[in-house]
């Protein structure tokens, strides 16, 4: 099979590797019908996080199930499936407070499981997936989605589950101001997730046209250009002379999340979710003077998925409106590339 494999900064290549199997009873294969690159994945293909060998890449996916360990019962042949971005066992204490990502027996996609194993990367034409019946989500009744759908389907495994995730730890809904810090595939996804739960008013932070017609197609009722001390103002200006109820940090970086702490009101709530990429610190002291209470984090996608997947089916939200390029899997280094230089917000991968 063709699978996508980094090799160090900017080198991505597209390889063949060997067709995956069943190694153990409570595996699945699926055949990989969507994929795509994520912003994370941005940090090793600029060597901001260090790649040691090559390695197998990517964390989104959907895909229909071929072959199915003799221990899985709830899947079947046939069947499309969302798979999150980690593995996750739904049995431990973890799982069962809805945390999948802290999973006692947590596995990535590209590494190995808990029997040392290799595990398929998500951009590829097919991966083996361990613990199949607890990590994967069955999309009842379709097999074949349309073009829209798809994607849509595709955004849950990682961007739409996290933007929920931020708007969740930000206290976002009815009565709410809301201020989204990125205006990446996650922070757009922030913004449809705070008007999915209510928020008043959502001023989404960008500069740039194309993501600011996303954002505004996703609920945001003001744009804010102005970075740093200038935006905070301009967040007060237009909020009355008061700061946002809740600011989601969707990007990861120092500046980022001096830009959504200083957007948040004292009393007010910040979910962060970008994930962080050296430099940013939280300061105690500032959190205690003002009341901002935070949370966010690595967001648990396998817990969020049923909740999100209804209302996609029911055409309540479209997040997959965020792919704004679709390319083959043979093109996935030109995809990293449109990424890497903003000329794509995110790229759907098709095997």
């Amino acid at each position: 099979m063709r699978a996508t494999i980094i090799y160090g900064p900017g080198d991505i290549r597209v390889e063949d590797r060997d067709y995956p199997t069943i190694l153990q009873p409570t595996d699945a294969v699926v055949r990989v019908t969507a994929a795509c690159v994520c912003g994370s994945d941005l940090w090793p293909y600029r060597g901001v996080k260090p790649t040691h060998e090559p390695s197998a890449i990517g964390h989104e996916f959907i895909g229909l199930v071929e072959s199915i360990g003799d221990d899985v019962a709830d899947l079947a042949v046939g069947d499309l499936v969302i798979a999150p971005f980690v593995i996750s066992c739904g049995k431990c204490a973890q799982c069962l407070n809805g945390v999948t990502v802290a999973c006692d027996h947590l596995a990535g996609w590209g590494g190995k499981d808990g029997a040392g194993l290799p595990i398929d990367g998500g951009q590829g034409q097919a991966v083996r997936i361990p613990l199949a019946e607890s990590t994967l989500v069955k999309v009842p009744g379709i097999t074949e989605p349309d073009d829209a759908l798809r994607a849509s389907l595709l955004t849950l495994s990682d961007v739409m589950a996290t933007g929920h995730h931020a708007a969740l730890a930000a206290k976002a809904g009815p009565g709410r101001t809301v201020v989204v810090v990125g205006d990446g595939a996650v922070g757009l996804c922030g913004v449809l997730a705070a008007k999915r739960l209510g928020a008043e008013r959502i001023i989404a932070m960008s500069r740039h046209a194309d993501r600011q017609a996303i954002a505004r197609e996703f609920g945001a009722t003001d744009i804010v250009e102005e970075r740093g001390e200038d935006g905070v103002a301009k967040v007060r200006e237009l909020l009355g002379g008061v700061l946002a109820d809740s600011v989601l940090e969707c990007v990861g970086t120092k500046e980022s999340m001096e830009q959504a702490l200083h957007s948040v009101r004292p009393g007010g709530a910040l979910g962060f979710v970008g994930v962080p990429t050296g430099g940013a610190e939280i300061p105690l002291r500032y959190l205690f003077d003002t009341n901002i209470s935070i949370g966010g984090g690595m967001a648990p996608a396998r817990t969020y998925i049923p909740e999100l997947l209804a209302d996609v089916l029911a055409g309540n939200i479209n997040p997959g409106r965020v792919f704004d390029v679709v390319m083959p899997l043979e093109e996935a280094p030109e995809a990293y590339r449109a990424m890497d230089e903003r000329r794509a917000i995110k790229v759907l991968l098709v095997p």
